[in-house]
Parts: structure tokens; sequence; C-alpha cells
């Protein structure tokens, strides 16, 4: 016999959908990486979390692939969490921490195919881009004016103008509950980190 309760699964993009059915008004306060506070709404963070899923079924990037983020907690980041998980990829977060070699190494171990990164750690992903062999795509979390000129980081795109350009409409796919949504890789244990 099987239950009644619940005839579907519970997916990532359920959260976003609910909050932004109960609590659409409801405020999103972040302080972005160039120092001002951010505020915005979560049917704001669900209009855009569905413009990143677009922008990544752009990219033609198949389900469960792996996103990374090399960024602070913040409303971007937040977008990234639902529209990556919900879209069926995994977000993959990355230790800013870390020894640049360690980065390299998690990067191709979990064969992210994205990189989205803070402008902050534009430093770090400028010396470690060209080792990351995987990852063909990187989104610096920025305004398209705050993206400077030369960076030497191959077809590097701004935040905004990667989701700016999507729909804000999209239908969150149905999979099985148990795949997986995100990862991180360990630190301070022996040898290279772990997935966890």
């Amino acid at each position: 016999m099987l239950g009644l309760m619940q005839s579907h699964e519970l997916l990532i993009s359920s959260l976003i959908e609910f909050a932004e059915r109960h609590h659409g008004e409801g405020e999103v306060v972040s302080r972005r990486v160039e120092g001002d506070i951010h505020r915005s709404s979560y049917k704001e963070i669900a209009s855009r979390s569905r413009r990143v899923a677009n922008a990544l079924d752009s990219m033609n990037l198949p389900f469960s692939d792996r996103i990374a983020t090399l960024a602070w907690n913040g409303y971007r980041h937040l977008e990234l969490y639902f529209g990556v998980s919900g879209s069926g990829r995994v977000l993959h977060t990355l230790n800013p921490r870390l020894h640049p070699d360690q980065i390299v190494w998690i990067a191709n171990h979990a064969e992210d195919s994205v990189l989205c990164f803070d402008m902050s750690f534009l430093p770090i992903v400028k010396a470690v881009h060209s080792r990351c062999t995987t990852i063909k795509h990187f989104v610096a979390m920025c305004d398209a004016d705050k993206l400077p000129a030369d960076t030497g980081i191959p077809g590097l795109i701004s935040y905004e103008a990667w989701i700016g350009a999507q729909p804000d409409t999209y239908h969150w796919p149905s999979f099985d509950e148990n795949s997986a949504s995100s990862m991180c890789y360990t630190s301070g244990t022996t040898g290279n980190p772990k997935a966890a």
C-alpha cells in the first residue's frame, strides 16, 4: 500500500515557490561585496532564480552537472542555490580559505563545469582558472559595469548580463528527491579534501 498524503517529490524548487507564494514581499537583505546594502524580496529572488535556471539550460548543461561557487553569502548566491539545485544541477561551494592548489584539485575532482565567483575572489580565480580543466564557463557575480575589461579569463561574463538575457519564467523539473542538490569538500583532513 502506498501513502496518498504526498504525491510529489520534496525538491529545492518547492522551497522558493512556497516562499514566493506565501512570503513574496518578505525582505531579503544582504551586504554586497561592493560594500553597499542590497534589498530585495522572495518574489525577486524567485524570479532571478528562474533566470539562473534558464541561463544554465542555455549552456546545455546536463542533469546533475556541478556548478561551483566561490562566494560570500548574499542574494546572488541565494539565487544560485535555488536556480542550480531547482533545475537538477548540483551547487558546489568552494572554500576560499583553501590554498589555490587545493581549489584546483577540488574543482577538477568534482568536474565542475561552471564557476560563479564574487569579485573579491578575482585574484584567486585568475591564479587557478587555467588549471581548472573541467570548468568551461566563468561568471563574475557583479553588475556588467563592475567587470574589469581585461581579466585574462576567457569568456568571463558578469552575473547580471548572464541572467539578464534570460526569461523569468521556468518550469521547474521533477526528479527523484534523493538526487544531490549541493556538495562541498572537507578541509583540515589528511591528504586531499574529501567530497561530502
